[in-house]
């Protein structure tokens, strides 16, 4: 069954790849049974030589359209390789020939989307170089002002020296900070970033980052708010890159409210623990909201060199919960503040 099978398809195939000839064979046929006709009435070598011509003329017709057919291929591969062609739509070949022509078509579209995509990277690479390039220049044109006017003595104060100095350190501190994020960026984005994943005690970890961030807090008399929660809930997450994530959201919330309260809430679902960060911050334009986890996008560009940030914490903590298998989420109403929340995979067994 399988060979017959097989032998039918084959002449099913050449049935269908025959059909793009059959007006040929059609006139040719029809002139070779009249001239069976006519050798049959009347001169066999006179027949004969009819013959000869018909199968002359068969082949001159069929080699033609063969030869049509082509060049026109070959004219539409060298305006694809030239990039000649703007759309799949002006890729047009005979009726016969429509499942050639659906494959170039498809052919060139992913060739377009390739192109297209590369186009994005070059141009997203270009604004990375320029983004970094003005992100390390402008402390270290700060530190290098800041020690010139100290070393040509200009400053003769001991404590406007002292606080030069110390503005001086500051900005490294902050150029520190920069370049650790650039590197933690560049692993993530690469693929070369490892996890460890381990099962850890999640209050335990947000009371780390509640101490992180009290004595800030305070300063600018916001409230820091940790709701309760059972003490023993375990979450399965690389326990570095959390503290990372929650750090960067929890500071972040702190930086652009200026009154009020930030709270850090959790929620335990069936298979997840929900973490939520909420502040009554300045919030967030709705139209900036799909903007905010690009690298160095800044809502309010001239707070944010205010207050200070490198612009990659938002990007960081993407890609570090979409290497968990999570996302964020983020709702904002401007002047009334922000919440940032993203689940993580929880134990069921260390909790009630």
């Amino acid at each position: 069954m399988v060979i017959v099978s097989g032998f039918l398809k084959q002449i099913k195939e050449s049935y269908f790849s025959a059909r793009i000839y059959a007006r040929e064979f059609a006139i040719s046929y029809g002139i070779f049974f009249l001239m069976f006709v006519f050798y049959s009435a009347y001169n066999y070598w006179l027949s004969a030589l009819a013959l000869f011509v018909l199968i002359f003329v068969q082949i001159m017709f069929i080699g033609k359209r063969r030869n049509t057919e082509i060049r026109t291929i070959t004219s539409i591969i060298r305006k694809i390789r030239k990039n000649e062609i703007s759309s799949s739509d002006e890729i047009k070949l005979d009726i016969e020939l429509k499942g050639l022509e659906d494959e170039i078509k498809k052919m060139v579209r992913r060739s377009q989307q390739d192109f297209e995509n590369l186009q994005k990277l070059a141009n997203s690479r270009r604004d990375f170089l320029a983004n970094v390039s003005h992100e390390l220049r402008t402390p270290i044109f700060a530190i290098q002002g800041f020690l010139e006017t100290v070393l040509d003595g200009k400053v003769e104060d001991p404590a406007m020296r002292q606080n030069f100095l110390q503005k001086a350190l500051n900005r490294t501190e902050g150029l520190n900070v920069l370049l650790n994020d650039l590197i933690n960026i560049s692993l993530i984005e690469s693929g070369t970033m490892k996890l460890e994943f381990i099962s850890f005690n999640l209050f335990e970890l947000l009371i780390e980052i509640f101490g992180e961030f009290e004595t800030s807090a305070q300063k600018k008399g916001i409230v820091l708010i940790l709701n309760k929660n059972p003490e023993n809930i375990n979450v399965c997450a690389d326990r570095k890159r959390i503290r990372q994530v929650l750090s960067n959201i929890v500071q972040n919330a702190i930086r652009y409210t200026d009154k009020g309260k930030v709270e850090i809430l959790t929620e335990i679902l069936q298979d997840e623990i929900k973490i939520s960060v909420k502040d009554t911050g300045i919030g967030i334009p709705p139209e900036d909201i799909d903007r905010i986890f690009e690298r160095f996008y800044r809502v309010d560009k001239a707070r944010s060199r205010k207050i200070g940030g490198t612009g990659l914490g938002l990007a960081i903590t993407k890609h570090i919960l979409e290497a968990h298998g999570s996302k964020i989420s983020v709702k904002s109403l401007l002047d009334k503040g922000s919440e940032f929340s993203f689940s993580l995979k929880s134990n069921k067994k260390s909790y009630s």
